[in-house]
């Protein structure tokens, strides 16, 4: 199972952060949307991949010492051509080496540039007494600046997903405030309930974020995520 080999291969490697591209590939096996990230281990993989994968594409650092990948200049959007992915990728290479000297590079992960949509998170932590608390809100910079989320205790049922999405303050943004694409509620409420089960069926993770998930009037997909797993016992 692709869940016990990304498990083993962190176990192995002492480490409990997933790279992005374990992570997305963990989430995509239990039916959860992402945007499909694979791995370039050079310049060249990096321009090839592209190519197949059709532009523009987005080349982010893998490394599992690299958290915050934009602060770091890890991460290049909007790349049309093989000439501006080359460039990005030596560019991205150059700044983790300055700014997480002894850092373990990977690689670079390639993947689609997915059209705008309202920008939410998914999001799960564990709490001493409760257990898996998941967290659902307006994403991107938005949840740092604004804190609008909801919580609920795992597993969650209908009646959780319909009332965490509708009591955040920002859901007139999801309904298609002023003119704006909406995002479709029933879809995001169904996948509140994917990732409630997911995390219930795997009580290695201990942490886990979705940010942003690009929701759109036809579903929605998860554009970055994180996956932290439990320290071994």
């Amino acid at each position: 199972m692709i869940k016990n080999e990304i498990f083993n291969t962190a176990r192995r490697e002492k480490r409990t952060l997933l790279t992005e591209i374990e992570s997305k590939d963990l989430l995509k096996s239990a039916g959860i949307p992402v945007v499909e990230a694979k791995l370039a281990r050079t310049k060249k993989e990096a321009v090839l991949l592209s190519k197949e994968m059709g532009f523009p594409v987005v080349l982010k650092i893998v490394s599992p010492e690299v958290t915050h990948k934009s602060d770091s200049g890890g991460v290049k959007l909007g790349l049309n051509n093989a000439t501006q992915v080359a460039k990005a990728y030596s560019e991205i290479i150059t700044a983790i080496r300055q700014n997480h000297p002894g850092a373990d590079i990977r690689g670079v992960s390639v993947q689609k540039l997915a059209r705008p949509g309202v920008e939410v998170i998914i999001g799960m932590t564990k709490d001493v007494q409760f257990g898996p608390v998941l967290m659902f809100g307006l994403g991107g910079i938005l949840v740092e600046v604004l804190k609008d989320v909801s919580f609920r205790i795992v597993p969650l049922n209908k009646r959780d997903a319909r009332e965490m999405i509708r009591e955040i303050k920002g859901y007139p943004v999801l309904e298609g405030y002023r003119g704006q694409e909406p995002a479709n509620i029933p879809f995001l409420e169904d996948l509140l309930l994917k990732v409630s089960d997911f995390v219930e069926r795997t009580p290695e993770i201990k942490e886990l974020d979705l940010n942003p998930i690009f929701a759109y009037n036809d579903g929605a997909v998860a554009v970055d995520a994180r996956v932290i797993l439990e320290p071994p016992t």
